[in-house]
């Protein structure tokens, strides 16, 4: 099974989308809120280069400033979901 990362921020419109579309997958996935954590902000920082979230990581790859949309096509494509 793929591990997955959601990297989020509260009150953030598009996290909120990201993390209910992952729910719906039913596949699991760590959930890390980067505003109130230092360390999940810098983690997420080392691992996208950036500082926009919803970011996600799958098995090591990223797909950073993304939402729903774009994380259901990732999936897809690394055959997690059905297509």
């Amino acid at each position: 099974m793929a591990t997955i990362t959601l990297f989020t921020k509260e009150g953030c419109p598009w996290c909120d989308g990201a993390r209910e579309y992952l729910k719906k997958t039913g596949l699991p996935f760590e959930e890390k809120e980067v505003l109130a954590s230092p360390e999940n902000m810098k983690e997420m920082i080392e691992k996208s280069s950036q500082t926009k979230a919803p970011t996600i990581e799958v098995d090591g790859q990223i797909l950073a400033d993304t939402d729903a949309e774009a994380i259901e096509k990732f999936l897809k494509e690394k055959e997690l979901i059905p297509a």
